[in-house]
């Protein structure tokens, strides 16, 4: 018989693993959840400058475990969204003949009364809208203090932290990034290339109101991304090639500012740049399994995508509301919830959705950052067509959505 101090153990207090913990505590399971950097660190606004566009599902998923009075007052509703192939960004709003994409709120069919498309967040938002719901939780959170040391058997996992102790579960859930621990101790190989291009992140005030309108430009030197934030602000996501994008984030606030208003254009007026900038290489991994022996992988331990569509956040909170399921509905049938039974049905559940929009990423990638002619006019007839076909669009708007497919109670809304 083994004494286990927990029934989940979690390494990786990010968004994902913050969610999973969440979901599993929600469900009865008792977790502890470890992270080498002190959480406190990760609400700063210097730690993290993205902000993620939150699938409709999956923010039903949030509301579901409690953070929806905190995140009403910060999330910035999407109510349409405009993805255009031209030489400017708001071609696609204005008057000109650019090849465009336009999906609207009010075209899906599956979502609630009054419900957006998705919801823009930033991040450092999210973490803290996480934290105060960990407080008012039972899981048990250990900072700073990272796992070191990973052993499993037929009973259990123990791990080994960075303070000297030992912690033993059932399952062991991987949340720490690209760079999971918990992958490389269980030898689970990983495919992984890097892309020749960094994302170039920014906040921005507006002159004009945005309407909750989001931008994707494909522009001849990149894409770039408008995304609407609360506050009449922007989050800015332009991919440059590295050097480029280095150079960017040491230039001076005027000549960062002069270089992106050539970019940015004077559709929603001037814009106010707002400090600090952020500099993110871009790059794709894939693991070769979800699980191992006592291991589940979650968000960007088991896969990091493309930010083109912004589904990688979506995919982790998609993998966090499956694995919790899975686990709850095991322990109350009685199963052992790290046994490779209940590990394959989270498998099962989970890869080949995050594989098929893995590979849908690197095909838009190749496809789009490019400005080859003979492409172009591929795309741009492709576009058209998705754009003149009603149900392709609302297929496309449930697929970034979330809502395709076997979905877990907790993208429904629904508490486990």
């Amino acid at each position: 018989m083994s004494t286990f101090d927990a029934d989940v153990i979690v390494a990786g207090a990010g968004l994902a693993g913050a969610t999973f913990a969440l979901a599993a505590a929600s469900g009865g399971l008792d977790v502890i959840v470890v992270d080498p950097a002190p959480f406190s660190t990760q609400l700063d606004a210097s730690f993290d400058g993205r902000a993620s566009a939150i699938a409709w599902a999956c923010f039903r998923q949030w509301q579901a475990l409690g953070m929806g009075e905190d995140l009403a007052k910060v999330a910035q509703p999407i109510q349409r969204i405009l993805v255009t192939d031209g030489k400017r960004p708001g071609a696609a709003s204005g008057p000109g003949h650019a090849v465009f994409l336009r999906f609207d709120a009010e075209e899906i069919t599956d979502r609630s009364d009054g419900e957006p498309m998705g919801w823009m967040v930033e991040n450092r938002q999210s973490r803290a809208a996480l934290s105060r719901a960990l407080e008012r939780s039972t899981v048990e959170l250990r900072t700073p203090v990272g796992l070191t040391g990973l052993e499993s058997d037929a009973f259990g996992a123990t791990v080994t932290l960075s303070d000297g102790s030992r912690l033993r579960a059932p399952l062991v859930v991987g949340a720490e990034g690209r760079a999971s621990r918990v992958r490389e101790a269980s030898g689970i190989g990983v495919v992984a290339w890097p892309y020749p291009r960094s994302g170039v992140v920014a906040t921005v005030k507006l002159e004009r109101p945005h309407e909750g309108v989001a931008h994707e430009v494909f522009l001849p030197d990149g894409a770039l991304a408008i995304l609407p934030l609360t506050d009449q602000r922007a989050s800015l996501v332009w991919t440059e090639p590295h050097d480029r994008a280095k150079a960017l984030k040491a230039a001076s606030l005027e000549a960062f500012t002069a270089h992106l208003s050539r970019r940015f254009g004077e559709f929603l007026g001037e814009v106010e740049v707002l400090e600090p900038r952020f500099v993110y290489p871009l790059s794709l991994l894939l693991a070769d399994s979800l699980i191992g022996p006592r291991v589940a992988l979650v968000g960007d331990a088991g896969h990091g995508i493309h930010p083109l569509a912004g589904q990688g956040l979506n995919l982790g909170l998609k993998d966090a509301a499956a694995l919790a399921e899975t686990l709850v509905d095991a322990r109350r049938l009685g199963e052992d919830i790290g046994s490779p039974s209940v590990l394959a049905r989270y498998q099962g559940w989970r890869r080949f959705d995050n594989v098929t929009m893995a590979l849908m990423m690197e095909a838009f990638d190749r496809t789009f950052a490019t400005d080859n002619p003979l492409i172009r006019a591929v795309r741009d007839s492709g576009m058209a067509t998705v754009n003149a076909i009603p149900a392709a669009r609302r297929f496309f708007m449930a697929e970034a959505g979330g809502a395709v497919g076997d979905l877990p109670r907790l993208l429904k809304g629904e508490a486990l």
